[in-house]
């Protein structure tokens, strides 16, 4: 039991692992306390923050007013890493999803998803409202010259991981604009920062902070407790997620679920971030106490998101 609100040693590790169930009791503190604090940037996401996101939608809804995502990976012998992007931005409940990938792989992309349409590479990208690039999408110096071409020109929103991330690193980047979304994992956030793994573990949310107002993105940092940095200095700690994620894949799971909800919800991307990011680890953490955490697979979070959205604050239809 925690008052007023909870620490900031309860939600990180490693103190969160030595915090059970963390309740939190007001005990009439002014609102002042926090809200004149150096470090009123840093919070822990609920589903109250995102959950206005899941009302019921309107009866005369179609398909073209959720977005059309389009993801670009699938080199050969990798397209599984898009098509489970791709799905998982079907699964957040984007209207249309298209994968453009290389041309052997896009048998494998509607062998797993029927309903995801695909094209090459170079192929048109007008009328998708979210691009995902990155997952699978190799080193071919081609590819990687059009990654970092598309960050700096596309128009469309962008969530950038993987290989596209690797095809960033080293340059001077800088969010041109339109939304950028880069979701790296601590190896992969060395290699943006030019720090190593140990100096980005044990500063991650100062590093996340600091990345994304320098570079004008929004960085979502993966690992334990991911944590998401926006370009105004605002940082969410996810209190969600499990061992049983650290699997192949999980990382176009969360791909998919961000381009996915972003596609829905132009006008509301922090949100539609810290709940892309909130349910990733929720439906992991469901995944993980029916099969056990060793025998999660990545398209298992899919399997569980909808239990995950059920347990959301129920909102009035």
């Amino acid at each position: 039991v925690t008052f007023t609100a909870p620490k900031v040693e309860q939600v990180l590790a490693p103190g969160c692992d030595r915090t059970g169930e963390l309740i939190v009791v007001p005990i009439g503190s002014p609102a002042s306390l926090w809200e004149n604090d150096p470090n009123a940037w840093l919070s822990l996401t609920q589903p109250e923050d995102f959950s206005p996101l899941y009302a019921p939608r309107a009866r005369g809804a179609h398909k073209g007013d959720f977005g059309h995502v389009l993801v670009i990976g699938g080199a050969q012998g990798k397209g599984g890493a898009a098509a489970m992007a791709g799905l998982a931005a079907l699964r957040a409940g984007t209207g249309l999803v298209t994968v453009a990938a290389a041309d052997e792989e896009r048998r494998t992309v509607t062998s797993l998803a029927p309903e995801l349409m695909t094209q090459s590479v170079s192929g048109d990208r007008d009328g998708m409202n979210v691009l995902a690039i990155g997952p699978g999408l190799g080193n071919d110096p081609d590819w990687v010259a059009m990654a970092r071409r598309l960050f700096v020109s596309a128009p469309q929103s962008m969530v950038v991981d993987a290989d596209g991330l690797n095809a960033l690193a080293g340059t001077e980047f800088r969010g041109p604009g339109p939304l950028r979304v880069l979701t790296p994992h601590p190896g992969e956030m060395s290699r943006l920062a030019g720090q190593s793994v140990a100096q980005i573990q044990s500063a991650r949310v100062e590093t996340a902070r600091a990345f994304a107002m320098d570079r004008n993105v929004v960085l979502v940092l993966k690992g334990q407790r991911t944590v998401a940095a926006f370009p105004d200095g605002e940082v969410w700690i996810n209190p969600t997620g499990t061992p049983a994620m650290a699997t192949g894949g999980s990382g176009d799971v969360l791909t998919g679920l961000l381009a996915g909800t972003l596609a829905q919800f132009p006008n509301a991307a922090r949100q539609a971030v810290l709940a892309a990011v909130w349910l990733h680890g929720r439906a992991g953490e469901l995944a993980a106490q029916q099969l056990t955490e060793p025998c999660v697979i990545a398209t298992d979070l899919l399997r569980f998101l909808p239990e995950a959205i059920r347990e959301l604050p129920a909102l009035p239809h």
